[in-house]
Formats: structure tokens, sequence, C-alpha cells
């Protein structure tokens, strides 16, 4: 059975709760985080991610759904708060009826399935919470083996990338890794696995467009940072460099456009009957 508190102040609990949200390096010191909103709990629980504290307001009734989600969360801890707490928590117009801290998964590489037809994303140094959750979404929706995130990065963790990947954080394993260097041997395991794999590299100066790359092959696609785009390792390891045609006054694309059209036109090679 969970332990129930009931909060009257901004205690310890309400801290770190509040600490979980705002705070990165608490969150990494604690592997904890905070998840706000409908379906991204609903996406915790089904994908069976372990929650620690479920928090709600003790002034509100209850609606069935988070009734269930209490019963079956098997939470540590089952917070009740005033509702003057839970709107200081919360970042919604209408307060959230339940907020979780949930515990992050290890990243490790052997999250991502090495099944055909292999299509894992690699994401370098993304910098925008906003941008990184639309990618995962983006990712979830072509249901692709995995994502990878390299070096300094925007933290799929913060509350606006789970936000903006809509809770599809919880069902695309996504793994952050140090640096390109550390994913050599997996690459090699992935080729050595399927026979073969293929790095494709994006960037506005490619040698090849969208259109022209075949992509029915294993594939891991390299995105880069907004800004820099990808990192003279990446480059060097892509197999292809790949461009989508620009016409326009823009000289550039969001890189969560990039990835859609990518990911689209990989789908659509895949799916061609011969």
């Amino acid at each position: 059975m969970p332990q129930r508190i009931t909060i009257y102040s901004e205690n310890n609990e309400f801290q770190h709760a509040e600490v979980l949200k705002r705070n990165r390096e608490k969150r990494q010191k604690n592997k904890e985080f905070f998840v706000e909103g409908v379906k991204p709990i609903e996406q915790v629980m089904a994908n069976r991610w372990e929650v620690t504290t479920l928090l709600h307001d003790k002034e509100r009734s209850l609606s069935d759904w988070a009734k269930n989600i209490i019963e079956v969360s098997n939470a540590q801890k089952i917070l009740e708060l005033p509702s003057e707490l839970m709107q200081k928590l919360s970042d919604k117009e209408e307060t959230s009826e339940l907020i979780a801290l949930v515990r992050m998964q290890k990243d490790d590489l052997a999250r991502i399935p090495i099944t055909e037809p292999f299509l894992t994303v690699i994401l370098d140094r993304p910098a925008s919470p906003g941008n990184l959750g639309t990618i995962i979404r983006t990712c979830d929706a072509f249901s692709i083996n995995g994502i990878i995130i390299t070096g300094h990065a925007a933290d799929v963790y913060d509350a606006k990338t789970i936000r903006a990947s809509v809770g599809t954080v919880f069902s695309t394993p996504v793994i952050r890794v140090g640096s390109p260097q550390e994913l050599l041997p997996w690459l090699e395991r992935v080729k050595h696995e399927l026979g073969t794999l293929q790095i494709i590299g994006t960037s506005a100066k490619g040698t090849k467009t969208l259109a022209q790359q075949d992509f029915k092959t294993p594939t891991v696609l390299l995105l880069g940072n907004e800004t820099l785009g990808l990192s003279a390792q990446y480059k060097a390891m892509s197999d292809a460099l790949v461009r989508i045609p620009i016409r326009g006054a823009a000289s550039s694309l969001n890189v969560a456009s990039v990835a859609s059209m990518f990911l689209y036109e990989i789908e659509r090679q895949r799916n061609e009957r011969d």
C-alpha cells in the first residue's frame, strides 16, 4: 500500500517535486522527474515506467480516471495538496488533476531493438526542449526503433520536452550518450546483426537530395544541432550527406521539420510496392 501524506505547506515533499520540475541537475542526481498531463501520465502507465509519487488536489473530487491511475500505479507515495500548492506546481491554466514523479530508465543502448526494418535517429546536441519533444513525437508516429541523443543537449526529462512529445517519450526508447565515439561499438553490432547498415547525415550542403537517397536498407539518420548542424565527427561517420532542396529565401529549415520530411520519405520508400 502507498504511503498517503497530506501536505499543508511548501515542505520538503513539495520542494522535492518543485525542484524536479525546474532543475536538471537535481533530476539527474535523483534519477527522477516531473510529469504532468493526462496523455503523458497515461503513457507512463501504458509503458510501465516506475511511478514513485502521485500528487493530487485534496480539495477537488477525483475523476474515475485519476482514481484508476492511483489504484494501478504502485506509487510509493500519494501526496494530497491544497489547491494553492497544486497551482504552484502546475504549468497548466486549469490545474492538472494529477502530477506524477517518475523514475528514469537506464541510458542503455540495449533498450533499442535491433530488428528490421531498422531505423534509429541520432540527435547531435539538440538545444531546444520543444524541438526535441516534437522530434520524439514524430519518431513515435513512424514507429522507429529508437532515438539517441549525444553531446550537450536539451534534457529529455525536461517538462517542456515531455509536454512537446505528448508523452511519446515513454513509448519510444530515448537513450543519452556522451559522444559519437561511444556509439561505434553499438553501430558495429547493429551492422553485424543485420548484415548491413547505412549512416545518413542531414546537411544543407549534402551531395544528394532527399528523393535521391535510397532508404530501404537498415538506416541510422543523423540530425544536427539547430544552429551548428552536424559535428565534423558525425559528417565523417556518414555514408552520405543528404539535403532537402530549398528554393525560398530561408537558408535552412527547423530541425523538427527536417526530421518529419526525412521520416516521411523513409516510410514512403519502404512501403513502395515493387
